[in-house]
């Protein structure tokens, strides 16, 4: 073995050529076959940029990335906004030009009377004898586009509209849409309403409402009424529900405050130490049909009336109105909120007789007279608002979509309006029923939501989407 090593040195001193030294050769000529100087000469990025920094520096430029991009991405979906807001508002204005030139032309085709005509009067002022005998004139298709509005007196002279006669009822009648005349005498009225936001105020005195219902079955109802009253202007939420709904609701949004005691033994007491708190109360939503339930509810509604708080009654509120109607009849801060088949069995349980529905507006105003003129509103392809003696009629277009919650939206946002009209001195709904201003200011919020949502959602339109259009609904009509 030893005398083969030596002999390998010896052969390779005797070839250099062959020996390791012939390495940089190969090297070189490697090196002839890079690429040329000019693609050489570009910057390279090291492989070993963040190589030297911890894990604590490597974190902290992360973040900084990613909230950089982050304020990216907001300031240009905040830019998106603007131009969505401003070509609305563009095509607003358009709107409003061309229904006050169909207005010019209403009124440039009126046939004048020839009998003398009374001194016009605010239509929500009853008055009586009118001095001109009343015809009911024909506007072809009354259905025109985009929406009509009836205001119904039992005796009340010739306002600056026109006129019809039927049974011992008025009915003025107006085009309605934004901006028109018609919308003038209640939309003013709504907006005196509504409080101004200033800094000077505190927590809670811009409403707090109260929403009575909830239960195993149902909580999304109680959910879209609270929220919805939050979103119009309300400072605080309450829902009183059952004890198993409450983890639920309260999963849907910590922003509103969840009492589970509408089932407790002494449900009544906790819920009635509240009340002093509370500006107005819906109930309702989501409360199902268990005896127990309907009880509690019945006697909160009784101390409620005790104090004068404005009670919104829907859903299956109503069923328990269509039981017991004494629970709210004669109460005039009460506002009922049926949908047809709700309107159809109170109305049957107050009168002992099938329903015309050939007639809703009669058959609503006297199902208003039989409560003791509580003010109603009837749910439908126009909203019928009536206390028995004035009657709105809302008919601004929303949609054809029909999803659940909807009225949920309208009792909730409803609740809120109540107690600002309530709260409002006579003056500034120039002596208008404050709950017919609430309602009206209600139903047209309602319907400006639904029409909003389904231009961006169409048949997939739900309740959540209308929910999120409620703030620019609000501002268009009511602060635009």
């Amino acid at each position: 073995m030893n005398l083969l090593k030596r002999t390998a040195f010896i052969f390779s001193e005797q070839t250099p050529s062959l020996a390791l030294g012939s390495f940089p050769t190969k090297q070189i000529s490697l090196t002839k076959t890079n690429p040329p100087a000019s693609s050489s000469s570009r910057p390279r990025r090291s492989k070993k940029r963040f190589a030297n920094m911890s894990l604590e520096k490597l974190m902290e430029k992360f973040l900084e990335q990613s909230m950089e991009a982050e304020d990216n991405f907001y300031r240009l979906e905040q830019q998106r906004l603007q131009a969505e807001d401003k070509r609305r508002e563009e095509e607003h204005s358009r709107e409003l030009q061309m229904l006050q030139m169909l207005g010019q032309i209403f009124n440039g085709i009126r046939t004048p009377s020839t009998a003398p005509q009374a001194t016009p009067q605010p239509s929500c002022i009853p008055q009586t004898n009118p001095a001109v005998p009343l015809t009911r004139p024909t506007f072809g298709n009354r259905n025109h586009p985009p929406a009509l509005t009836e205001f119904v007196s039992r005796s009340q002279p010739a306002g600056p509209g026109l006129l019809m006669e039927e049974s011992d009822a008025q009915f003025i009648e107006r085009s309605f849409s934004l901006g028109t005349a018609a919308v003038d005498n209640v939309i003013p009225l709504v907006r005196n309403t509504i409080p101004p936001l200033t800094s000077k105020k505190h927590k809670g005195q811009d409403g707090r409402i109260g929403i009575i219902g909830g239960c195993q079955e149902y909580t999304g109802a109680p959910f879209f009424a609270a929220i919805s009253a939050l979103k119009v202007g309300a400072d605080l939420s309450h829902v009183f529900c059952t004890k198993d709904a409450a983890p639920v609701i309260k999963s849907y949004s910590p922003e509103l405050i969840v009492h589970p005691v509408l089932d407790s033994p002494n449900a009544v007491e906790e819920m009635e130490k509240w009340l002093p708190r509370l500006h107005s109360l819906v109930v309702g939503p989501g409360l199902g049909r268990e005896e127990m339930l309907l009880k509690n509810a019945k006697e909160i509604i009784e101390r409620s009336k005790l104090r004068g708080i404005p009670i919104i009654i829907d859903a299956d509120g109503l069923w328990l109105v269509a039981k017991e109607p004494s629970v709210i009849q004669g109460y005039q801060r009460g506002i009922l909120t049926p949908n047809f088949m709700e309107f159809t069995r109170l109305y049957e349980a107050m009168h002992h007789e099938p329903l015309d529905s050939t007639d809703h507006k009669r058959s609503a105003q006297q199902l208003s007279i039989a409560m003791g003129h509580l003010t109603l509103v009837l749910k439908g392809e126009e909203d019928i608002i009536t206390d028995g003696k004035n009657m709105l009629s809302c008919s601004q277009e929303g949609s054809g979509r029909r999803c659940g919650g909807q009225g949920d939206l309208l009792s909730g946002s409803l609740g809120v309006f109540a107690h600002w009209a309530f709260s409002s001195p006579p003056d500034a709904i120039k002596g208008m029923n404050p709950s017919l201003v609430a309602a009206f200011g209600a139903t047209s919020l309602t319907r400006q939501c639904n029409r909003q949502a389904f231009h961006k959602h169409s048949r997939s339109t739900s309740t959540s989407d209308m929910i999120q259009e409620i703030s620019s609904a609000f501002k268009k009509l009511f602060e635009s």
